[in-house]
């Protein structure tokens, strides 16, 4: 019986990814023996096709934006598109707009939870550079497989987030810098994967959520196989959210799909809240500005007692308005100090 190898490599990176990526592939023969899928942070206006043709530059691999129901082949770098996720089959590749999983739309939880259910323990997974948590999930669920796990050296990476997160959450089978993971990965690709007879239920239970397979009626009480459900709402469309503790990273899911870990969670909190905050502010600066122009037309009219009262009323919105400018302006100030450490501590 042929010997199955870690022929599938998946890769997730964001913040400072696109330098180290041209590093990685550059490292890589056009033989390789295992297909490579890729995952950036990227924003809904930007262009795939133009980082394609970046990466093709510095690798002889062909390098290509992943197609929806594209066969698999080895030798190849598939590439996320724009405001799509990648999912993996058996044999072949998924791209579905789905919902946003950790607040991005291409997330890189999906792929690699993808590639754990469908090839098991000849998935090796990397993360790269970059802000949050995105990834952190996935990468326990190849580790659960059977696959292969290996994160950037968080020391010498632009965003450490991403692969330190990682660390803090389980045992990696690989910590190292950039230049030396070409010869790992040419290496590894060669070893012959375990025997595994199905990856773990749970595992594939989320994969197929993410696939429209298994919620297709809307039947929320499929739901409740995930886990509780927790008391808390979806930031993203309000509704239930499960708690999903298998493994050993706990994270959040509803019915609809959206994902996050606790602290993407905390995250797409805070966004909601800000901008429910920046509408509040519009709505009582135009309630106010209304208040003014009746006071106005009151003082025209000789309503001089009407007129004082729109103003006082006006005044007090004042009030309002200016203590939400100030958690507004303080929010925006703490976003930054965070900022500014962080390039501190990249200098």
């Amino acid at each position: 019986m042929k010997l199955l190898h870690h022929d599938v490599i998946v890769i997730g990176t964001s913040a400072g990814g696109m330098n180290v990526l041209c590093n990685l592939l550059s490292q890589l023969p056009a033989d390789l023996p295992a297909s490579i899928f890729i995952v950036q942070h990227l924003a809904r206006d930007s262009n795939a096709q133009i980082l394609v043709d970046r990466l093709s530059k510095f690798t002889k691999l062909q390098c290509q934006v992943a197609q929806h129901e594209q066969t698999i082949e080895h030798g190849n770098v598939y590439f996320v598109p724009q405001d799509n996720h990648l999912l993996l089959q058996k044999g072949r590749m998924l791209v579905t707009k789905g919902p946003r999983e950790n607040l991005f739309r291409p997330a890189i939880d999906p792929l690699f939870r993808s590639a754990a259910a469908a090839y098991d323990s000849r998935v090796i997974g990397i993360v790269l550079t970059g802000m949050l948590q995105d990834g952190t999930v996935g990468m326990e669920m190849i580790k659960r497989s059977g696959g292969i796990t290996m994160v950037q050296s968080p020391a010498e990476a632009e965003y450490p987030d991403m692969p330190q997160s990682v660390l803090d959450m389980m045992e990696v089978d690989y910590v190292v810098k950039v230049a030396e993971m070409g010869e790992l990965i040419k290496e590894l690709v060669h070893v012959p994967a375990s025997a595994m007879k199905e990856p773990p239920e749970d595992i594939t239970y989320e994969a197929k959520i993410a696939e429209r397979l298994m919620l297709d009626s809307g039947d929320i009480e499929d739901t409740e196989l995930m886990g509780p459900r927790s008391a808390f709402s979806c930031p993203d469309c309000g509704g239930a959210l499960w708690e999903v503790n298998t493994g050993h990273v706990k994270h959040f899911r509803c019915h609809v799909g959206h994902a996050y870990t606790q602290e993407s969670f905390l995250n797409a909190n805070v966004e909601s809240l800000e901008e429910t905050l920046w509408i509040a502010m519009r709505m009582l600066e135009e309630r106010r500005t209304m208040l003014h122009a009746m006071a106005e037309q009151d003082r025209r009219k000789g309503h001089n007692n009407w007129s004082e009262s729109q103003k006082e009323r006006a005044d007090e919105l004042k009030l309002h308005i200016s203590r939400i400018r100030q958690v507004l302006l303080a929010n925006a100030n703490s976003k930054n100090h965070k900022q500014d450490d962080q390039e501190e501590e990249r200098a």
